[in-house]
C-alpha cells in the first residue's frame, strides 16, 4: 500500500529501484523471445532493438513521456521485423502506465492515441492482418491508461486526506497554544487584582493601626487596634482562598473545567464593605436580574480593580459610588470617586489594561479617566448575551 500511495516521483531510491526494474524486463523479455519458434525469434539487429528498449526504464520516473518516446522509437521497428511481439509488451505496459500515473489525463490520451496510432501505421507495413491485431489487443494499452489515472486519483485523494490531518493537527496545536496563552493572561489578571486588592487594604487597614498606636501611646485605643488587625486577617483569610482558586488551575484536580466557581455580581457586597472598613464612604446600586457567569466575573474583577484605586490614590475617606444596571440588553457599570486621582508621573501600572482586557474578554467596553468636576470615574458596558468564554 505505500508503493501505491507514494508518488513514484519522490519515492526514495527510485533511479536504482527502476534500474532493477529494468533489468528483470529485460530478462522477462529475452524469456518470451525465446519461447517462441525459430522463425520468429529475433535475429541481432532485433534483439539489439529489444534489449536497447529497456535502458530507457531507468529514467522513467523523471522523464516519462521522453522514455515513452524512445521505447516507441526503437520498439516500432522491431515489430516491423516481424520478431515476437510479446516479447516487447511488459516494457511498453510500463512505459504507458508511468506516463498516466505521473501526467494529467489529458496528456495520457494523448499518448494513448499516439501509441496505438504509431503501432498500428507500423503494423500495415507489415501486413493488413497485422494491423487488425493490433487493433484488438489495444483494449490493453486502454486498460494500462486507465489504471494509471486511476492510481493517479487515489494518490491525490490519499495526498488530500494527509494534508487535511496535518493541517487539523497544526490548528489544534495553535488551538491549544492559544488557549494556553488565554490561561495565563487570565491568571495573570486575576492574580494582579486579587493581590493588588488586598495588598492595598492590608496597607491601610496597617497604618490605620500604627496612627491608633502611634497618636497616643497612654491612652491605647485597644478596641481600634484589634478591629484593625482582625480585619487584616479577615483579608488575608479571604485573599489566601481567592489565590487558591486562582491557582487551581495549575493542579491537578478534580474540577470538570479546573477551576473553582467564578466570582460574580453577588460578591460585590463584600467588596464594598471591605472598601469601607479601609476608609472609603461607598454607596452601592444594583439593578441588574442576572448576568451570564463570565459577565459577572468581569464586572466583580473591574469593580474590584475600581474600588483598590479609589481606595490607593482618591485620598483620605474618598466618597465613592458604585452603579450596575441593565439596559438595552447589557450590563452599565460605573465606578466614581470624588478624590483627586492618580499622582502625577507615577509609575503607571496594569490596573486600566486589566480592567479593559476584563471587558473585551465577553466583548465589552471600558473608558477610565477623570471627570470635569473633579474625581475618577471607569464606567463600561458588558453585553448580556455575550458568546464569549463562559469561564474567561
Amino acid at each position: 500500500m505505500a508503493v501505491v500511495n507514494r508518488d513514484p516521483r519522490t519515492a526514495p531510491h527510485g533511479t536504482r529501484n527502476d534500474a532493477i526494474l529494468a533489468a528483470v524486463l529485460t530478462v522477462v523479455a529475452v524469456g518470451l523471445a525465446l519461447s517462441t519458434d525459430q522463425s520468429r525469434r529475433p535475429d541481432a539487429l532485433g534483439w539489439t532493438l529489444l534489449l536497447a528498449a529497456h535502458v530507457p526504464l531507468v529514467w522513467r520516473r523523471r522523464r516519462p513521456l521522453l522514455v515513452l518516446t524512445a521505447g516507441l522509437a526503437l520498439l516500432v521497428p522491431y515489430h516491423a521485423l516481424q520478431n515476437n511481439h510479446f516479447a516487447a509488451t511488459p516494457a511498453t505496459i510500463v512505459a504507458l502506465y508511468t506516463v498516466a500515473v505521473t501526467g494529467r489525463p489529458l496528456r495520457t490520451i494523448l499518448a494513448g492515441v499516439v501509441v496505438l496510432g504509431v503501432s498500428t501505421a507500423a503494423m500495415l507495413t507489415v501486413s493488413t492482418h497485422q494491423a487488425v491485431e493490433m487493433l484488438r489487443i489495444s483494449g490493453w494499452v486502454i486498460a494500462t491508461l486507465f489504471c494509471g489515472v486511476d492510481v493517479r486519483y487515489y494518490r491525490q485523494y490519499v495526498a488530500a486526506i494527509v494534508e487535511r490531518a496535518e493541517r487539523a493537527e497544526r490548528t489544534r496545536e495553535e488551538e491549544a497554544r492559544r488557549r494556553v496563552a488565554e490561561e495565563r493572561l487570565r491568571i495573570a489578571r486575576d492574580l494582579h487584582d486579587l493581590l493588588a486588592h488586598t495588598i492595598t487594604l492590608i496597607g491601610v487597614q496597617t497604618s490605620v493601626a500604627a496612627h491608633v498606636l502611634a497618636a497616643d501611646p497612654e491612652r491605647l485605643d485597644r478596641e481600634t487596634v484589634a478591629k484593625a488587625l482582625d480585619d487584616i486577617a479577615e483579608t488575608c483569610r479571604t485573599a489566601r482562598g481567592e489565590v487558591r482558586t486562582t491557582l487551581e488551575v495549575l493542579r491537578e484536580n478534580d474540577l470538570p473545567d479546573g477551576r473553582g466557581p467564578l466570582p460574580g455580581l453577588d460578591g460585590l457586597p463584600d467588596l464594598v464593605e471591605t472598601a469601607r472598613l479601609a476608609g472609603a464612604r461607598v454607596e452601592q446600586t444594583v439593578r441588574v436580574r442576572r448576568a451570564p457567569p463570565a459577565v459577572g466575573a468581569a464586572a466583580y474583577r473591574i469593580v474590584q480593580e475600581a474600588l483598590t484605586n479609589a481606595v490607593r490614590h482618591a485620598g483620605p475617606e474618598p466618597a465613592v459610588r458604585v452603579d450596575l444596571y441593565e439596559d438595552e440588553g447589557a450590563l452599565h457599570l460605573s465606578v466614581t470617586d470624588d478624590g483627586t486621582g492618580p499622582t502625577p508621573g507615577g509609575t503607571p501600572g496594569f490596573g486600566l489594561v486589566g480592567m479593559r482586557e476584563r471587558a473585551r474578554s465577553v466583548g465589552g467596553t471600558l473608558d477610565a479617566g477623570p471627570r470635569a468636576e473633579g474625581g475618577f470615574e471607569v464606567t463600561a458596558v458588558l453585553p448580556l448575551t455575550t458568546t464569549g468564554e463562559e469561564n474567561a
